[in-house]
């Protein structure tokens, strides 16, 4: 057998599984103690709270419009770095080895990534200009 696909079946398949079973459990296990404690307060003749067994989640709050802007920003300055890091790792692998796969591969990437900063930078530019007067109405809200 092959134990080479093993680790990517593993984390591929194993991992997914295992951490939806742990959150599903620990989520089981709040509400037993919920459970536990709602029980001792009526025997004990407490009044009870039917907010304790609400599923308390956390709304998501939106984003504002420059979150959303900054977001990009970051990606753009992630994707960006990573590609020209490719690139250089690429042109100094192809020379050193004089044009092995894995140097056209790691130049296939650079270039890729690289044109996705370039785009998010972009998409940054072009809505901080489109968008600055909801921006600046954005925060004169947040304001109040």
């Amino acid at each position: 057998m092959d134990f080479e696909i093993l680790i990517p079946i593993c984390i591929c398949v194993v991992l997914p599984i295992m951490v939806v079973w742990l959150r599903t459990r620990a989520q089981q296990n709040e509400i037993n103690r919920k459970t536990e404690i709602m029980l001792k307060a009526i025997e004990s003749g407490v009044s009870i709270d039917p907010e304790l067994f609400k599923v308390q989640s956390q709304p998501k709050k939106a984003k504002t419009m420059k979150e959303k802007l900054l977001g990009r920003l970051t990606g753009a300055c992630i994707n960006t770095l990573l590609g020209v890091a490719a690139l250089i790792g690429g042109v100094f692998s192809w020379n050193r080895i004089d044009g092995q796969e894995g140097s056209v591969f790691l130049l296939g990437v650079g270039g890729i990534l690289l044109a996705i900063g370039i785009a998010l930078f972009i998409v940054y530019f072009v809505g901080k200009r489109m968008l600055a007067s909801e921006i600046a109405a954005e925060e004169r809200e947040l304001q109040k």
